[in-house]
């Protein structure tokens, strides 16, 4: 296969997924404003956030299995029929129940279409080095959709209505919301499907969690979760640590602004930069950077200096998601790949659910500089089990 038709196809996907997640991302922004403006509590609004995750936490396995039977359309025509049935039940009617069941369903039907999607990337390549590339690619789309969706939403909030913050201004952002899930699947549409992948002769039927009896698997699953919790943590404690530090909201988005910026770019030059290395080395790497970091972050007394820890975070970061997944790619039979996904899909977002709870508990307990110091020392015991990828890790596709 030649390089440009890998290239364009690869591009039609990847603005497939932005269209599709900024669509859950410019929701999930404004419909906690449209609720506190219509004067529900704090934790209503946690519990409508939470929502976004929890339907992936649940459908992720079978989404997974579903795209191992049937390839990339048709997983993504039912996802972006239940995006469209969300947004356009929100934009109908704005009220808070109808804004949770929308949450439900645009935060499934992007799950569920990230692991079609990836599922697919990944078969379509034809060895280690285009795997890396094709993942660092694809890991930019949602950081591009996360910017997208919401300051598409924001603007119609602010400028749609008679004034700002009408309730026509919401819903010509849920318009928009509901109309970025078709431009997905017109990119998509015309994506030829890859073969069927067929199980094993005679294999006994598996259960997906016989997909942990490999090791390297075991350890892919508890780096995976080890980092996806270092996210969750920076997200939640910077706005309090900022707080601390009397800093302004501005400053405050600016940092996690910083970190995000940082962890799409090195994205783009990480196919090159890793080259010679091997996946288990780079996220043995970025696993002790963010150890180091985590321990220094604390201390930091000012904006600039935060914001320093916080790209070289981003850095370290977000180096690792292509790794994690090219690895994925290459421990698992292809005929099982969409389960394996899922399962990932599952422990990151069960980590978005729970781990802010424990957080919030944590925090309360040991400070919120405790909390980063904790965490770092927990990433930094990880990277042991991130070393032991490399030996493990096998050199030829399943």
């Amino acid at each position: 296969m030649s390089h440009r038709p890998v290239n364009t196809g690869l591009a039609r996907l990847i603005t497939s997924q932005v269209c599709l997640h900024a669509s859950m991302a410019g929701l999930r922004m404004a419909a906690p404003l449209l609720a506190l403006q219509q004067g529900y509590s704090a934790a209503a609004v946690g519990l409508l956030l939470s929502l976004f995750a929890l339907t992936q936490l649940f459908l992720a396995l079978p989404a997974g299995r579903f795209a191992d039977r049937h390839g990339l359309k048709r997983p993504m025509r039912w996802c972006v029929a239940a995006a469209v049935l969300g947004t356009v039940l929100a934009t109908a009617w704005p009220l808070f129940p109808v804004l949770c069941l929308a949450a439900l369903l645009t935060g499934g039907a992007t799950g569920a279409a990230t692991i079609a999607l990836q599922r697919h990337v990944g078969r379509a390549t034809h060895d280690t080095a285009q795997l890396r590339q094709v993942f660092s690619w694809l890991a930019i789309g949602p950081a591009v959709s996360n910017f997208i969706g919401p300051f598409a939403a924001g603007l119609l909030i602010d400028h749609a209505g008679a004034s700002a913050g009408s309730l026509t201004g919401f819903r010509a952002a849920f318009a928009l919301t509901a109309a970025l899930p078709l431009l997905a699947w017109l990119w998509v549409r015309r994506t030829p499907e890859l073969p069927a992948a067929a199980p094993i002769a005679g294999a006994a039927r598996q259960r997906t969690w016989d997909l942990l009896r490999e090791p390297t698997m075991r350890r892919l699953m508890l780096v995976n979760w080890l980092l996806a919790s270092c996210w969750d943590v920076h997200t939640f404690v910077v706005p309090l640590l900022g707080h601390e530090r009397g800093l302004s909201a501005s400053a405050i988005g600016g940092i996690l602004g910083a970190f995000a910026v940082a962890a799409a770019l090195i994205r783009l030059g990480l196919p090159r930069l890793t080259a010679r290395t091997h996946e288990g080395v780079v996220i043995t790497v970025a696993m002790a950077i963010t150890a180091v970091l985590f321990a220094l972050y604390p201390l930091m007394p000012s904006a600039p200096t935060m914001g320093l820890c916080s790209v070289l975070l981003g850095l370290a970061l977000g180096s690792v998601q292509p790794m994690i997944m090219s690895m994925l790619h290459q421990t698992t039979p292809a005929h099982r790949q969409g389960e394996a996904l899922g399962l990932r899909l599952m422990a990151i977002n069960a980590s978005s659910v729970f781990m802010p709870l424990l957080f919030g508990w944590a925090g309360a307990l040991v400070g919120v500089s405790g909390l980063f110091w904790a965490v770092g020392a927990m990433v930094g015991g990880g990277a042991r089990q991130a070393w032991a990828l490399r030996p493990a890790a096998p050199h030829g596709r399943h």
